[in-house]
């Protein structure tokens, strides 16, 4: 079924490319995983986790190119960031990267652009208020994987890990940047939209 423009309803971006089919979808994919690893390299260093612009990237990815291939995107950027690829903050890469204090966050990015993909297809990437909040909660998941796994490297590193420790290492220097990164993704999404209607 299709709307007046021909489109099928509850579309991202992505599924506004005139092109369709296997190649395009890999392509996406692989697209969403370069755009995520040039965003971890602008990057503010601090130990034992960076603020990076991977948290921007993800809600971007994941608006833009849905929920199963955004999350395929982030899953093919951490397995590339393992197998060498230099895709993490400050051109890391490899199976060290496991040892990362910030490696929870990661694997967090992975169901976070599910989230903002399945929000997008409802389209709550098409204005302004709705984007906020979408990308917001998107933003808050990888603290769920990023935080347990941050007290555990801490406390191999022999570093502090009770619950203040971690949360002032790996939460409260995050959120004014979260909150941040999110209200720049729901400004950028409606406008695209905006675009791709005049277009």
């Amino acid at each position: 079924m299709t709307n007046a423009t021909g489109f099928a309803p509850r579309a991202v971006l992505a599924d506004r490319l005139r092109t369709h089919g296997l190649a395009t979808d890999a392509a996406l994919v692989a697209g969403g995983a370069l755009f995520t690893a040039a965003m971890a390299q602008l990057e503010v260093p601090m130990w034992p986790v960076p603020i990076t612009g991977q948290t921007l990237a993800v809600v971007l990815v994941g608006a833009t190119l849905g929920a199963r291939r955004g999350m395929l995107s982030l899953l093919v950027y951490a397995m590339a960031g393992l197998a060498g690829a230099p895709f993490f903050a400050d051109l890391q890469g490899g199976l060290q990267a496991l040892a990362l204090p910030s490696f929870g966050y990661v694997i967090g990015f992975i169901p976070a652009a599910g989230l903002v993909g399945w929000l997008a297809r409802r389209n709550w990437d098409r204005r302004v208020g709705r984007a906020a909040v979408a990308f917001t909660l998107a933003s808050a998941i990888p603290f769920v994987t990023g935080l347990p796994y941050l007290a555990v490297a801490l406390g191999q590193l022999g570093a502090p890990n009770d619950l203040q420790s971690v949360l002032a290492a790996g939460l409260y220097p995050f959120i004014i940047g979260g909150i941040a990164k999110a209200l720049i993704a729901a400004g950028i999404l409606p406008l695209a939209w905006k675009a791709v209607g005049r277009r």
